[in-house]
């Protein structure tokens, strides 16, 4: 079964994303998660609004949890973006969302997919983790946070400073 450190490289973290609105929102991701698999684009989004559907992947506490099976994607992969501003995304407590982790699935995927939503929506339930995020220095300290891994210490830390999801390195 995949980690987070599997579905979500460094690179496909973006904090400050500027949308306008929940369309734009999906469109966009739709994009950069295309690039991200190998997938068509519209493909993509035409699965993303398909979910959407379904209902929405707005989870709560400013938190979406977008996730789609799309055809020829060969591994479960993910993205992540903090926004600049929250969008209404018709959200379960309609509170507008500004932390959103999309989850690109195979489209003749196991169940890997759920297990990898669960651990996200865990990671996201965190009041502290979402705060942290929100505060993100840079999308490396943001992927630590995500993946729970250490960051490494950055000069003149000690070992306790640098587990700390502190971050060297600009976005």
């Amino acid at each position: 079964m995949p980690t987070l450190v599997d579905v979500l490289a460094p690179e496909a973290v973006a904090l400050h994303v500027h949308v306008a609105s929940k369309r734009q929102l999906l469109h966009d991701l739709a994009d950069a998660a295309s690039d991200l698999v190998g997938a068509e684009p519209r493909a993509v989004l035409n699965a993303l609004h398909e979910r959407e559907r379904l209902g929405s992947t707005g989870v709560g506490q400013g938190v979406a949890l977008p996730h789609a099976r799309v055809g020829g994607v060969e591994k479960l992969a993910g993205l992540f973006w903090q926004l600049d501003e929250a969008v209404p995304f018709d959200a379960i407590d309609d509170v507008p969302v500004d932390l959103v982790f999309v989850l690109i699935v195979p489209e003749h995927g196991d169940v890997d997919h759920l297990k990898a939503l669960a651990r996200i929506a865990r990671r996201l339930r965190d009041p502290d983790i979402r705060a942290r995020l929100r505060t993100a220095g840079d999308r490396a300290e943001a992927w630590h946070l995500l993946t729970d891994t250490a960051a490494p210490a950055r000069s003149g830390e000690g070992p306790h400073q640098g587990a700390t999801g502190h971050a060297a390195g600009a976005a």
